[in-house]
């Protein structure tokens, strides 16, 4: 499992270097994020729910049923945008009221 980094959405706010666990996460000197080893990734996505660009891209393996899906999450006011592409560009979108996150 692992993350990429999409460099042209990265807004270098910071905000995924903090929530990795791993501290793998660092600013290149134009102050985007980037993962030097990817492969060392731990994949318990907490960057990605802290990026509000949608610039983070987890891949979802074959070893938890994605066949090389890839999932990232945007956010805009209290709607958190999760969205999920399969190798055949199907896209499925699952939006989260955050004021409903701990209803249930």
């Amino acid at each position: 499992m692992s993350i990429r980094i999409t460099q042209s959405k990265c807004v270098g706010c910071g905000m995924c270097i903090e929530a990795c666990p791993g501290n793998l996460i660092k600013k290149n000197s134009d102050g985007k994020a980037y993962m030097l080893h990817e492969r060392d990734c731990w994949g318990c996505t907490s960057c990605i729910k802290e990026c509000k660009t949608g610039a983070i891209r987890f891949f979802l393996g074959a070893d938890i049923g994605g066949r090389g899906s890839t999932l990232s999450v945007s956010e805009k006011n209290n709607i958190s945008t999760w969205k999920i592409e399969d190798p055949n560009e199907n896209v499925k979108i699952i939006e989260v009221n955050k004021n409903d996150a701990n209803k249930y």
